[in-house]
C-alpha cells in the first residue's frame, strides 16, 4: 500500500479521535451536597433529596444517618456539607461554628413490646414522668409488675437505650430531667435497632423517634412494639384527653396542638459550618420553602411560619 495513503488514512483517525473528544456531547459535573446525622431526620432528609434532584439535576445530595452527634461533628469538621441534628444546639457547638437551621418538628416517644404481662394496665393508665425516671435513670423500678402493685408478675424490666450519640436519647434523658450519658440500660445503636430490640424482648421498653415507632402505610406501631402512653396529670389513669397513642396521626395533632409535652417533642436541626453558602445553601433554602409541601407526607409536624421566615431571613 502506498505510504502517503497509510499516513493520510492515519491522520483521517487522529482527527476524526479530536473531533469526538472535542465536540462531542458533554455532561456537566454534578455538584455533590453531603448530608449525615439525626435518624429522627434522616426519612424526610432522603425525601427532600430525592425531590431536590429532580428539579436541580445538576446537584447530588448523598444522605447518611449515625446519629445527631455524628451529624454534628460531621458538618463541624468538613466531613459533610449539612449536618441531621435532632437536639438544642449547645452553646459551645456555636462557638466552633455550628450554625442551626430548624426546619420541622417530630417527637420521641416510649415504646415497650406488645405482649408485655402487663400491656393492658399500661395503656390504660400509661406510666408518670417518675415512674419513667426510675426505669430510664434511677434504675429503682426493675419488674413491671412492681409498677402496678402487683409482686405476682416477676418479669424483669429489659431498659435499652442508645449506645451511640443521639438526639432522641438527649431529649428523652431531658423529659426525665437528665442527660443521655445518666439514663441506664442496653446500649443499641441507631433508632431501627433500639425498634427492633424492644420488639424482640417481651420485657423490652425503649424510646423512639416518631418515623420509627410507627409503621409509615398503616400508621400503627411498628412491629410487636406499642407506645407507652404518659400520664401527664398524674392521676393514675390516661385520660380521653391524653389517649393519642394507638394511631401516628393521632399522634402528630397532639403534637401539633402541644398536648404532647416538649421534649420529648422537639424542633429538628440542621446544620451547617457557619452560614451555608453555595449549592449546601441553596438546598437549605428550598428545604425552608418549597421542601416544606412535602414535610406531612412523610409523617413530620411543619414548624410555624413565623419560624419559617425567620430562618429565610437569617439566611439572607
Amino acid at each position: 500500500m502506498d505510504k502517503k495513503i497509510i499516513i493520510s488514512a492515519v491522520v483521517i483517525l487522529v482527527l476524526a479521535a479530536a473531533y469526538l473528544t472535542f465536540s462531542g456531547p458533554k455532561t456537566e459535573p454534578q455538584q455533590l451536597v453531603r448530608v449525615s446525622g439525626a435518624w429522627a431526620l434522616y426519612p424526610m432528609m432522603v425525601k427532600w433529596a430525592d425531590e431536590y434532584q429532580k428539579v436541580n439535576p445538576g446537584i447530588r445530595v448523598d444522605v447518611s444517618a449515625g446519629g445527631a452527634g455524628k451529624g454534628m461533628a460531621d458538618a463541624l469538621s468538613g466531613l459533610v456539607e449539612i449536618g441531621m441534628v435532632s437536639r438544642d444546639i449547645d452553646p459551645t457547638e456555636v462557638e466552633r461554628g455550628a450554625y442551626g437551621i430548624r426546619v420541622v418538628k417530630d417527637a420521641v416517644v416510649p415504646t415497650f413490646n406488645k405482649n408485655n404481662p402487663i400491656a393492658a394496665e399500661l395503656l390504660k393508665n400509661g406510666l408518670r414522668r417518675d415512674e419513667f425516671k426510675n426505669i430510664f435513670v434511677s434504675g429503682k423500678a426493675t419488674k413491671w409488675g412492681d409498677l402496678i402493685g402487683r409482686a405476682s408478675v416477676p418479669n424483669k424490666i429489659s431498659v435499652y437505650v442508645r449506645s451511640d450519640s443521639c438526639g432522641a436519647a438527649e431529649v428523652w434523658a431531658k423529659y426525665l430531667g437528665g442527660k443521655q450519658e445518666d439514663l441506664v440500660g442496653i446500649g443499641v445503636n441507631g433508632d431501627p435497632g433500639i425498634a427492633e430490640a424492644v420488639s424482640r424482648d417481651i420485657n423490652g421498653i425503649g424510646f423512639n423517634n416518631l418515623n420509627f415507632a410507627y409503621d409509615a402505610k398503616t400508621g400503627d406501631p411498628v412491629g410487636d412494639i406499642n407506645i407507652l402512653p404518659i400520664d401527664l396529670n398524674g392521676n393514675g389513669k390516661i385520660d380521653p384527653k391524653e389517649n393519642f397513642y394507638s394511631k401516628k396521626a393521632d399522634m402528630i395533632v397532639a403534637i401539633d396542638q402541644g398536648r404532647y409535652p416538649s421534649p420529648p417533642a422537639r424542633d429538628l436541626y440542621l446544620v451547617t459550618k457557619n452560614r451555608p453558602q453555595g449549592p449546601a445553601g441553596e438546598f437549605v433554602r428550598w428545604i425552608l420553602t418549597d421542601g416544606q409541601k412535602y414535610v406531612a407526607g412523610e409523617g413530620y409536624i411543619s414548624i410555624s411560619q413565623a419560624v419559617l421566615s425567620e430562618e429565610i431571613t437569617q439566611l439572607q
